[in-house]
């Protein structure tokens, strides 16, 4: 070990450094240079604190590989980890955002969710917190490595710089907000990394992958695989800090964990191995040191629920995308009370259960749980009931009832820490016990089959998971459930027609089984064929939503398994109520229902006459309660109820506070007919009207560019457009066209209008012309021009260029969307 040379301040310590580096880079060795500034980079560090009174310890960290690695120097600080230092080349200077090779780019695109990490290349220091300069850079005076101690002149900013960065820790959050934003960048980090260990087939995170997708997601690709485990890392770990007072590591969160929340102790064990940890060490250890930074008295006094927000804020900070995708939005504590209340209306007086949701029998199930709001609602409402109607001394008995009848799925790991943590809390609070397996809340992706089966064999290190997924698997196809009540995601999936790689959406309701040998009619097939026979088929892509497949699989769930009554509550984007594709949805409803109660709540922020929604989304929703009080007669049409719930979101937020009994509403008689809308028949004849397709029999989809280059308000734009694309050198213009996998530079093509063949846009000279502009109905009230160019045209339909000419009348509709 080589003994540190003795400095009294910092300006003699930088000339020790000077000196060292320009020694290093004069012997002209073999080695890469960022290596040749390791290690007097390493005792400047340890130099600067010795100044400030501190123990500074480094740690040089081993790369991944070019423009992927890790940062080159780990700081710790008193025992503890301080931030990183990433080594540049003499002469890239320590600003990264001035970086210009590409793998120096993608480099800083990861190490900017740091919290704390200086950029050098001995001569400029940067710091950066957060993704963001810290100070000013300091320069010193020239090259370094070749000026060496003529270099050093004012030091003042450096010591000032290595003073912050020394002094550094993470911020204590003060509320689920902050808290939020301070762990998604490290879990996204962390997801980084883990995708970039997928990428060696041999590593120890590879192999830990294809175990996860065995046992729990079959169906989770590489960036699924990242994602559940940097939020299970995550999630694990916070809600291990919230059950213990000694400072987290990874050796002491799985045993915090082991009483209340089994699978996630387990999946911290499994995740966290310690050959694993090596590939994902950077963003772990400073997750770690995050979470420890959280005040739990804090977040604990507080009056209200910390959690009931945080999942949302937090998937916003991570992947707002991501959050999207699933569908992921905070109910409105208002919608939930009115659903709860309606239902528990139903069970005392339809179900003969005065303790509604705290009665015998009455088995409650969540689909898509989220962090728990729903399954919290119901518990509460039925223990106050317990309490007014029974006195306090039932209180405890009936919430350990609850909590063995009480079930929730949820796919997304982060949710379902959040949700497994409060429901379990809750439960224990009121005095009740657990069951001997933990909280019925189940980590499971509600659309998979339930005759999936797990592999033969099943490493003894995971059947804890095993067993989580032979539980949920039960419930799906054994357990009797009486209410299934929730808020269901909605997306619709839209995939382009030539991508085979991204997985369909639906599972097992979609698609039925997976094995050829037991492949039975899917479920969805209920509301597809009436559409079809119906002569609906072309609108059928907009059944391709979540929510639709959450419907099916909650009526076959709770009514179809069974004879028995059964009642289904869900908030839910409302195109079924009237849209043409959902014929046979509301046949199968109106079969399967004796009565349905539809809250109509408008939202619609995309038409032409818009209304405010009560969540932060631009479709509208409905609440649905369908009740089947006994048998099923399927030849008999249920009654169908509708109300309308109007004004600013605050307005319709606080009538819905209102909603105690279904007295509270005025309800309208709607259409009877197996197939017709589910709206009130006192709107008028509108439904029988003859649709616009039977007096135009021939209709198609319109013209999609899937790039808006080609359309412009002149003729003008549009040529100016093409010579940018056409004088731009062959390699780039892939790229500048905006390619896509039907459309690219490399494809022959044909011009619209007259049918003449196109070459490659690859092999088109720079002095090519372009076709000729023409006049496009591009939106409504919008008259465009185009470039009727196929090469650029994913969907040109055909059959309407053909149809076109100077005389021809359109009628454009919508087919989703009341004008």
């Amino acid at each position: 070990m080589t003994k540190q040379k003795k400095t009294d301040n910092f300006q003699q310590a930088a000339e020790h450094f000077a000196q060292a580096l320009q020694e290093n880079f004069r012997a002209q060795a073999s080695a890469q240079p960022e290596d040749q500034l390791k290690s007097p980079v390493q005792e400047l560090i340890k130099q600067a604190g010795i100044l400030s009174h501190r123990k500074v310890v480094t740690r040089t960290e081993a790369h991944a590989g070019r423009g992927i690695g890790r940062p080159d120097i780990a700081v710790l600080v008193d025992g503890l980890l301080c931030g990183y230092i990433e080594l540049k080349a003499p002469g890239k200077g320590g600003n990264p955002d001035a970086l210009k090779g590409e793998a120096d780019k993608a480099q800083w695109k990861r190490f900017r969710s740091l919290p704390n990490i200086f950029y050098t290349d001995g001569t400029e220091w940067g710091l950066y917190q957060n993704g963001k300069r810290a100070a000013d850079l300091f320069e010193f005076d020239g090259d370094v490595t070749k000026k060496g101690k003529r270099a050093i002149r004012e030091t003042q900013g450096l010591q000032w710089l290595f003073e912050l960065f020394l002094t550094w820790n993470p911020i204590v959050p003060k509320d689920p907000v902050e808290l939020a934003n301070v762990l998604a960048p490290l879990c996204h980090y962390l997801r980084e990394d883990v995708l970039n260990a997928l990428q060696n087939p041999k590593s120890n995170i590879t192999e830990l992958a294809r175990e996860w997708r065995e046992i729990l997601f079959p169906d989770a690709d590489d960036p699924k695989f990242a994602d559940a485990y940097a939020q299970t890392l995550t999630y694990g770990l916070l809600l291990a800090r919230f059950s213990g007072d000694e400072p987290l590591t990874m050796d002491n969160a799985p045993l915090r964990l082991d009483k209340a929340h089994g699978v996630l102790a387990q999946a911290l064990r499994i995740l966290g191995q310690t050959d694993v940890q090596n590939d994902i060490e950077v963003p772990l250890e400073l997750l770690i040191r995050a979470i420890n930074a959280v005040d739990r008295e804090q977040f604990q006094r507080r009056r209200e629920d910390p959690w009931l927000y945080f999942y949302e804020y937090f998937l916003a900070a991570y992947d707002p995308k991501l959050r999207r995708d699933y569908g992921v939005y905070y109910t409105p504590i208002e919608v939930i009370r009115a659903q709860v209340n309606l239902v528990a209306e139903l069970l005392e007086s339809e179900f003969d259960k005065p303790m509604n949701f705290a009665d015998d029998g009455v088995v409650f199930l969540d689909p898509g749980a989220g962090t728990g709001a729903y399954p919290l609602a119901a518990l509460h409402y039925g223990l106050r009931a317990v309490t007014n109607k029974y006195g306090e001394g039932m209180v405890a008995g009936r919430a350990s009832k609850i909590a063995e009848n009480m079930h929730a799925f949820e796919t997304l790991v982060g949710p379902y820490a959040v949700a497994h943590m409060r429901l379990t809390q809750a439960i224990l609070d009121y005095g009740g016990k657990l069951p001997s397996d933990g909280a019925h809340v189940y980590l499971s992706d509600t659309l998979e089959s339930p005759n999936a089966k797990l592999p033969v064999t099943t490493p003894v290190f995971q059947k804890r998971l095993a067993e989580e997924h032979k539980r949920a698997q039960k419930v799906k196809a054994e357990t009797r459930v009486l209410v299934c009540m929730g808020n269901p995601p909605y997306d619709r999936q839209q995939i382009e027609r030539d991508d085979a790689l991204t997985q369909r959406k639906g599972g097992w309701v979609r698609f039925g089984e997976a094995e050829k040998e037991k492949r039975d009619r899917p479920l969805l097939e209920d509301f597809l064929e009436p559409a079809r026979q119906a002569g609906y088929g072309v609108h059928l892509k907009n059944l391709y939503n979540d929510y639709v497949y959450f419907w099916r699989w909650a009526l076959w769930k709770v009514l179809e398994q069974t004879e028995a009554p059964g009642i289904v509550s869900f908030i839910t984007a409302s195109s079924y109520l009237r849209g043409p594709a959902f014929v046979g949805m509301r046949e199968h409803m109106r079969r399967l229902f004796d009565e349905l109660w539809i809250i109509d709540l408008e939202g619609d922020n995309l038409g032409a006459r818009k209304t405010e929604n009560v969540f932060a989304i631009q479709t509208p929703v409905a609440i649905a309660v369908g009740v089947r009080y006994g048998k099923a007669h399927p030849k008999k049409a249920a009654k169908v109820w509708y109300a309308k719930i109007e004004g600013t979101r605050e307005e319709k937020l606080a009538q819905l506070a209102e909603v105690k009994r279904s007295t509270s509403l005025q309800w309208q008689a709607c259409f009877t007919g197996w197939q017709e809308p589910l709206t009130p028949k006192s709107y008028g004849n509108y439904y029988q009207w003859p649709a616009l397709t039977d007096l135009f029999p021939w209709q198609h989809s319109g013209v999609q560019f899937k790039r808006t280059w080609p359309i412009g308000e002149t003729r003008e734009v549009l040529l100016a457009r093409w010579n940018r694309l056409i004088t731009t050198d062959s390699s780039d213009r892939n790229q500048l066209m905006v390619a896509t996998g039907s459309r690219h530079a490399g494809r022959v093509g044909a011009n619209l209008v007259n049918g003449e063949r196109l070459k490659p846009v690859f092999d088109e000279p720079k002095s090519a012309k372009s076709v000729a502009p023409v006049r496009y109905a591009y939106r409504s009230f919008n008259r465009s021009w185009i470039l009727p160019d196929d090469r650029f045209c994913d969907r040109p339909r055909p059959p309407l260029w053909f149809a076109h000419g100077e005389k021809q009348v359109y009628i454009t509709r919508a087919h989703l969307k009341n004008i």
